[in-house]
């Protein structure tokens, strides 16, 4: 066990697995991105490519690297590591493998706000607001139905899937309303795609990962261990259950509107990447870093195979990860059904 300490007080413990776990991951991040931003109609070797990072290269490179490619580079890896770090939150939360922002409504309830300004005729900004003030209506919406004398997973988790339903019904009517160019836009943006982002997408993501990611690693991740053992054994540790439960997921609705609003709604990496990092890492508790770093290196690497596996045709993002995810999604939910548990 491996214990770092902050100046605050804070403190946050590792297993030596899972450290080595989400470092790997971090590296492969880093060495995809850089073959990334080196592939494309003007390709560059990776020594170009670190050049050019550096300040270095020609006013060419330096305008394809920093302009066009890097943006949707740090937007992707941005999005994957929120998603994931709010997957890994939920499934700790509710105590259910099936515990994911896909499956309870909340990237459904930041696609309707975007939908709406779709069909309003409004402009790009206004969408990006739209999806996190809505993300974050659902999330409040979510936890006050499944109130009950404090807040059950299993019960989150019903009302979740309910909420969910009967906003990928709205969503559907309003595509129906809207124009046929912007309902067009619409569906691309609902299966999630990572065209044309540029920093006005990224930092939004990269503010919110830098100011709440340590606070959730240090600050709820031994608490969240502990409430894994459920909210009676928590509160009789010392843990204020409702209060950290309630902020907690305050934080990852916020992460998952603002990945929606960055991105659109990319399916699957919050279910997918926390189990893998479990696995990977073999250790209990949530497993929020190495799951954050594996849903970044996810997202880029499928972003990747969306640009290049089927030659002059790119693909959203999202269809590569719904593949992916619903396949796992699959495996998963038989391995639940033979380990007697569904």
């Amino acid at each position: 066990m491996i214990v770092l300490r902050t100046p605050g007080g804070l403190s946050l413990r590792l297993h030596p697995r899972a450290l080595t776990v989400g470092a790997t991951c971090a590296l492969l991040t880093v060495a995809v991105g850089v073959v990334a931003l080196g592939s494309g109609d003007y390709p560059m070797s990776a020594a170009d490519v670190l050049r050019t990072l550096t300040g270095g290269g020609t006013p060419a490179e330096a305008f394809i690297v920093h302009e066009l490619r890097l943006p949707r580079l740090a937007t992707a890896a941005a999005v994957g590591a929120a998603l994931a770090l709010a997957g890994a939150v939920f499934q700790s939360l509710v105590r259910n493998p099936l515990g994911s922002p896909d499956l309870l409504g909340f990237t459904q309830g930041a696609a309707t706000g975007a939908l709406v300004v779709v069909v309003l005729g409004g402009t790009t900004a206004m969408l990006s607001g739209a999806a996190v003030a809505s993300g974050l209506a659902t999330g409040v919406l979510v936890y006050a139905l499944a109130w009950r004398r404090g807040v059950h997973g299993y019960r989150l988790v019903l009302v979740g899937i309910g909420v969910a339903a009967i906003l990928t019904g709205v969503n559907g009517w309003l595509l129906t309303r809207a124009p046929l160019m912007d309902a067009a836009r619409a569906v691309l943006w609902l299966t999630g795609s990572l065209d044309g982002r540029g920093w006005a997408h990224a930092v939004p993501v990269l503010v919110t990962l830098a100011v709440l990611g340590p606070l959730v690693l240090a600050g709820a991740g031994p608490a969240l261990r502990l409430m894994e053992m459920g909210d009676d054994a928590a509160n009789a540790l010392g843990v204020r259950v409702e209060r950290l439960r309630l902020a907690l997921l305050a934080t990852a609705v916020l992460l998952v509107a603002l990945a929606a609003a960055a991105a659109g709604p990319v399916n699957f990496v919050a279910l997918t990447a926390p189990h893998l990092a479990r696995r990977l890492t073999r250790a209990p508790g949530p497993n929020l870093l190495p799951s954050a770093a594996l849903g970044a290196l996810l997202l880029v690497v499928a972003d990747q195979v969306a640009q290049r596996a089927f030659g002059g045709h790119q693909l959203p993002v999202g269809v590569v990860t719904g593949v992916l995810g619903g396949g796992y999604l699959i495996w998963l939910l038989a391995s639940e059904r033979r380990a007697g548990r569904l």
